[in-house]
Formats: structure tokens, C-alpha cells, sequence
């Protein structure tokens, strides 16, 4: 597959967008049978430091970061497939999506 990416590959260029953009999120990949999603949520020492109001304009301002239209008060989730992955790593980088990751399953 020409256009294949793993999940550690997707983890690894998702940090290096964010970076590049002077941006600061937890990039983690799940666990068990959730091995290949992939969880972007604030970082540990930030959100530790914040009431309810600065969290969640915290998560709306990663939700505007990734170019989303609806917010996830909470970490975003990314299923594990390889159009989702390219689709969150042109996010990162502040691009429109190059593709679009469509659900596979029910």
C-alpha cells in the first residue's frame, strides 16, 4: 500500500506538526485492543492546572487547533485506520484534510 502509515509513524508526525506550530498536546496511542487509536488530549501538567471553565476552552481551542467544527470536552479520539490517520496528521499541521477517515463499524 503505497499511502500506508502506522500508528506509531502517525503518533510520531502528529508531535512533530504540533511542534512545528508552536503547539503544545499530549499525543498518545491506545492500549490493549484499542492498540491502534490514537488519543491527542492537553497535556498532563497543563490540565492538572485548570478549573472546569479553562478546561473546557482549553479543549475547544485544540478542537479550532485541529480545524474540527464540533468540541470534544475531552481527549480526541482517533479510530485506528489509516485514512484517519492521514486525515489528523494534515490537522495537525493545519491543513484541510486531504482525506477523511470514515467509520468501520457499526
Amino acid at each position: 500500500m503505497d499511502n500506508y502509515i502506522d500508528r506509531n509513524e502517525a503518533i510520531k508526525q502528529i508531535k512533530a506538526a504540533f511542534k512545528a506550530r508552536g503547539l503544545r498536546y499530549s499525543v498518545t496511542g491506545g492500549r490493549g485492543t484499542a492498540w491502534g487509536w490514537i488519543h491527542i488530549d492537553l497535556l498532563p501538567s497543563v490540565e492538572r492546572t485548570l478549573n472546569e471553565v479553562e478546561r473546557r476552552s482549553a479543549y475547544f481551542k485544540m478542537g479550532e487547533d485541529l480545524g474540527l467544527e464540533r468540541v470534544c470536552y475531552s481527549s480526541e479520539g482517533i479510530p485506528a485506520s489509516n485514512n484517519y490517520y492521514r486525515e489528523y496528521i494534515d490537522r495537525a499541521n493545519g491543513k484541510t484534510p486531504s482525506v477523511i477517515g470514515v467509520p468501520y463499524w457499526d
